[in-house]
């Protein structure tokens, strides 16, 4: 029987987004896990299909979610991110060992939640006549993963701590525009994602403040030093605070962040 963090492996370099998909929903997160394996991949990471074009955040165009096509743009980028978002959560499980049995399998299921996602979005995408892969979209996700790489505690800090928990703060704001747009379908879905994002960054937060731990330094200030040595500014606000003290942010550091 394989082992959990190779079928992440195998999935991650998988490069159809639904086989993708498949593969990381067949995972039995109760199944033998190997924290200390040292894995290689036989494949280039992360896999992906030909389509969307990647381009720089600027070239990517804006358009009214009031417009059908407006609509699509925002649900494939929306479905862009939770792409990327399964490709991070399976990378974190092969790429880093010799950590707790449960680290593995909390980003296991984070994987299996993301590709839920994905899959709930393309659908919706469906009925606006369009697919994944026919809008361009940038991969800022990625670069964050591919820059720390080699530094399991600037991973949590960056992605999941940073570029993952902005989601829970512009969420709102994209369901209420679908609402007004009357796209009630894709509202829901967003409802669903929001609930199990503030899951996601809470397990981020959690292991960061973990490994932080493990390592003897203060969590609140090795993420300002992070951010400064990564070029990364801290989050600044407006906050949906209810969302991130859910995940684990206390109100002092949202706090402190505004201050600079």
């Amino acid at each position: 029987m394989s082992d959990l963090r190779q079928l992440a492996l195998e999935a991650l370099i998988e490069c159809d987004p639904l086989q993708k998909c498949r593969l990381v929903q067949q995972m039995e997160l109760n199944d033998r896990l190997d924290p200390q394996a040292q894995l290689t991949p036989s494949a280039a990471i992360p896999g992906r299909p030909a389509q969307p074009q990647l381009v720089p955040p600027a070239q990517l165009q804006q358009r009214k979610l009031s417009t059908r096509e407006g609509r699509a743009v925002m649900i494939h980028a929306l479905a862009h991110i939770e792409f990327n978002a399964i490709n991070l959560a399976l990378d974190i499980v092969w790429r880093f060992a010799g950590l707790p049995e449960a680290f593995y399998r909390d980003w296991l299921k984070v994987a299996q939640e993301e590709a839920l996602h994905f899959q709930l979005l393309r659908g919706h995408l469906l009925t606006l006549e369009h697919d994944y892969g026919d809008f361009p979209a940038h991969n800022g996700l990625w670069h964050a993963a591919e820059r720390t790489r080699h530094d399991l505690l600037a991973r949590l800090a960056l992605v999941p701590r940073t570029l993952e928990a902005r989601g829970l703060d512009v969420t709102p704001g994209i369901h209420k525009k679908l609402l007004q747009a009357g796209d009630m379908t894709a509202a829901g879905i967003l409802d669903i994602i929001l609930r199990d994002e503030i899951g996601h960054v809470a397990s981020g937060n959690r292991w960061y403040t973990w490994l932080c731990q493990q390592q003897g330094v203060e969590p609140e200030q090795r993420y300002r030093e992070l951010a400064r040595e990564y070029a990364m500014p801290l989050p600044k606000g407006p906050y949906n605070q209810a969302a991130r003290e859910q995940a684990g942010f206390s109100p002092a550091e949202l706090t402190s962040w505004q201050a600079g």
